[in-house]
């Protein structure tokens, strides 16, 4: 029996299994180590760039400002949500679909911390977006609004709204008793484990959508609200200045959202068509992988401050060398 091509499936029914079988890819044997090797090196970089950036912005002092230290929480949640997924699946990549195992506690963990990634995602650019718009339309009083304590309040709250929210989602679904082993995804969510049990989950499907329309509504809500406020600031001021800084720093930060929200809305919209389900695979990788490469690529690009710490850098190692 060839177990690569998918055709070796543990039961579907076997009620409150403590372990799961992750569906994963359906990549044959030709192309596997070269589908491994992508993975890796994309996880690398995402691993890499994300630490550095963080790394050059604890260390650089004139980076010690509320825009920098706000940006350190996407590349956290960046490296999470890679860590959480791509080292599982590089594994499983290497196994026949029925040795790809997992605990059902490991997959609740996995699961919320899944969510956890997407939730966090729209919380911290809209803490973002907040520091953009006090920052250009009330630069006099930046400073005594922007304070260590007010990036600690907002960082607090970025997480802590997220983790309130993603454990009653995770807390509903695992209720739930199961009577299936098998995960139809590259990784465990939350809808991949409420779909193991027979029981009803319309609370599930409730709760699911009202958490994903208010956060929505919150993070698109925020980013309407404040780009509009800040528009009208830049087209009624005469200071090029003021301009060409609210271009290059509100751009970035939009770009930056349109990839997560584009990524997020396409895993989603994929959802709703069973045909596509090698799409939506992989597709739910990209969510993690290419927000995770670009974010900090475009603010890296767009900082004088990060250009400059990056050329004193290589500049006074070829000194010494």
């Amino acid at each position: 029996m060839n177990c690569w091509s998918g055709s070796c499936l543990m039961e579907n029914y076997t009620y409150n299994s403590l372990t799961l079988q992750i569906e994963g890819f359906s990549v044959s044997e030709d192309s596997m180590y070269t589908v491994f090797f992508l993975f890796l090196t994309s996880y690398i970089f995402v691993m890499g760039i994300n630490i550095g950036i963080s790394g050059i912005i604890f260390i650089d002092k004139n980076l010690k400002q509320p825009m920098y230290l706000l940006f350190c929480n996407l590349s956290v949640s960046d490296i999470i949500g890679s860590t959480h997924v791509v080292p599982r699946l590089l594994s499983d990549l290497l196994l026949p679909p029925s040795e790809r195992l997992i605990s059902y506690y490991e997959c609740v963990v996995q699961a919320y911390t899944t969510q956890l990634f997407g939730a966090t995602s729209h919380t911290v650019l809209m803490i973002m977006a907040f520091d953009r718009y006090v920052a250009i339309c009330n630069p006099l009083h930046y400073a005594s609004i922007m304070t260590n304590k007010m990036v600690i309040k907002l960082t607090v709250s970025a997480w802590g709204l997220a983790f309130v929210l993603v454990g009653i989602l995770l807390g509903l679904t695992i209720r739930l008793s199961t009577c299936r082993t098998l995960i139809t995804n590259p990784f465990c969510d939350n809808a991949s484990l409420f779909k193991l049990s027979c029981e009803s989950v319309v609370i599930n499907n409730i709760y699911g959508l009202t958490f994903t329309v208010v956060l929505l509504t919150s993070s698109i809500g925020t980013m309407v609200l404040t780009y509009s406020k800040i528009t009208v600031v830049c087209l009624t001021s005469k200071s090029k200045s003021l301009n060409s800084k609210a271009l290059k720093t509100c751009s970035t930060h939009l770009v930056v959202y349109l990839i997560m929200l584009f990524s997020g809305m396409l895993v989603i919209g994929l959802h709703r068509f069973p045909e596509y389900s090698d799409h939506r695979k992989l597709c739910a990788i990209l969510f993690v992988i290419v927000p995770g490469s670009l974010n900090p690529i475009i603010y890296g690009v767009q900082s004088k401050e990060i250009r400059k710490f990056l050329y004193e850098l290589f500049h006074s190692r070829k000194c010494l060398s």
